[in-house]
């Protein structure tokens, strides 16, 4: 069971539909469901192939990686691969309870690094030189959303302490998480395809879990295998974009101003011995959720994979939508993607899904007919560790009513977590999924004749 509190959430029929219909998408992409379908070793051609491009093993193998869901993914690696061809490895995760034989795992900070991480990473990148690995050798590197923070590497000059308050300034700023990798990138010794030409000339093969609308292989953990074609003076401009310039520690820009001065390399632009796959996403858990929607006899409709923008702007917008009948006959209504919220100096506590569903919840208020909106973190977390996001309906709102909660002021100061947390029974727990594809929402709405 993927949501621990299932049985508090789903006390009406409507509900229990829609925490079904939740877990069938996280469960398509849980690593221990998706690499057996698309990762396969050939013993006799000591071949892997990866959803059918081959690969030929010839010498040792080295497992390496980071994000939420790299610890799951090296457990069923692991069992896919022969014991012996793993000389040895290291992949660092937020969480969870995983067993591995030769892969050592690590767990590090999230979304704010410290330093397990930045020791973590230097024993992945010491792994050349103790083992002299070269031509033959082949790099197996797992990556998932998160890896950004799990695989902290400070450049020279730059400290941790400094990456964790340009780290914390950035997510309070309303930057997109693509802005953030951006930065990231050019403060790295691993990100933006450096952990890749650090492994030249061995081979390099990455699977990827993407919580990255898009997919753009370069923003997933901030690329550390796949070339990057932004520069140090693109990072300057996201700096300025968000009025950071004279927040952020002096050295950090420094560092960036050099960089655009052409004082040092930037990223490389060209990876010829990294081969980067993409495993699962977004796509993949909304398709689930569509087949599981029509298991239960609703007429599933999936309005995008994409989903951005501001969160509320967002939740505005997709309950006009529905109340204007935008939709037609389509019963449950399916979104992924990844929303942003902004702000205000003094805020409440929750975190992006939380917030959906929150506001979600007062628009709807004046819909003809039962609903049911529920959006979760896929990786079991909405920015507080313990909470994955929220699901409300109509009687949540009459709840609020009649509590006589000011929901408008709650929502204005970003304090979904405290609002739903009053209600009560709409907050989603299910722990470390062991995946990360983004965020899924639902909608399923039971109009009046």
């Amino acid at each position: 069971m993927v949501i621990k509190n299932r049985d508090e959430l789903g006390y009406t029929p409507l509900r229990r539909c829609a925490l079904d219909i939740c877990e069938a998408g996280i469960r398509a992409t849980l690593p221990a469901a998706v690499l057996p379908t698309v990762v396969n070793y050939d013993t006799n051609s000591q071949t892997l192939s990866i959803t059918g491009q081959a690969h030929h093993i010839r010498g040792r193998v080295f497992v390496v990686g980071g994000g939420k869901a790299s610890v799951a993914m090296a457990e069923t690696l692991e069992n896919l691969l022969p014991e012996s061809r793993i000389m040895d490895g290291v992949v660092i995760c937020k969480g969870g309870t995983y067993r591995t034989r030769k892969i050592r795992i690590v767990t590090a900070g999230h979304p704010i690094p410290d330093a397990r991480g930045v020791h973590a990473t230097a024993d992945i990148l010491a792994l050349k030189d103790r083992y002299q690995v070269g031509t033959g050798d082949t790099v197996v590197c797992l990556l998932s959303g998160g890896g950004s923070a799990l695989l902290p590497a400070p450049a020279e000059g730059i400290s941790l302490a400094d990456k964790q308050l340009l780290t914390e300034l950035l997510l309070a700023s309303g930057a997109e998480i693509k802005e953030i990798n951006l930065i990231r990138k050019h403060l790295s010794q691993v990100k933006g395809g450096k952990l890749g030409q650090h492994f030249a000339p061995a081979q390099v093969i990455t699977l990827i879990i993407s919580d990255v609308i898009g997919n753009d292989l370069s923003a997933i953990a901030s690329g550390p295998t796949y070339p990057d074609q932004t520069t140090f003076a693109d990072a300057l401009v996201v700096l300025e974009k968000y009025h950071l310039t004279d927040k952020i520690p002096s050295n950090v820009i420094a560092h960036l101003r050099s960089g655009a001065a052409g004082k040092m390399p930037e990223t490389p632009k060209r990876l010829d011995n990294c081969h980067n796959y993409i495993i699962a996403d977004g796509r993949l858990a909304l398709e689930a959720m569509r087949q599981k929607a029509g298991e239960l006899g609703f007429a599933p409709c999936i309005i995008t994979a994409t989903q951005k923008g501001e969160t509320a702007t967002v939740a505005r917008q997709r309950a006009s939508e529905i109340i204007e009948g935008k939709y037609g006959r389509d019963d449950v209504l399916l979104l992924g993607g990844e929303t942003t919220p902004v702000l205000p100096e003094e805020h409440g506590t929750g975190g992006r899904n939380q917030h959906f569903v929150g506001v979600s919840m007062c628009e709807l208020k004046d819909f003809k007919g039962q609903w049911v909106v529920a959006s979760l973190g896929s990786d079991g977390s909405d920015y507080l560790p313990d909470v994955a996001g929220a699901i409300a309906d109509s009687t949540s709102w009459q709840t609020a009513n009649e509590s006589k909660l000011d929901t408008e002021s709650y929502l204005k100061r970003y304090d979904s977590h405290t609002l739903l947390k009053s209600i009560g029974r709409c907050l989603v727990i299910t722990g470390e999924t062991g995946t990360n594809v983004g965020d899924v929402a639902l909608y399923i709405l039971k109009r009046q004749a």
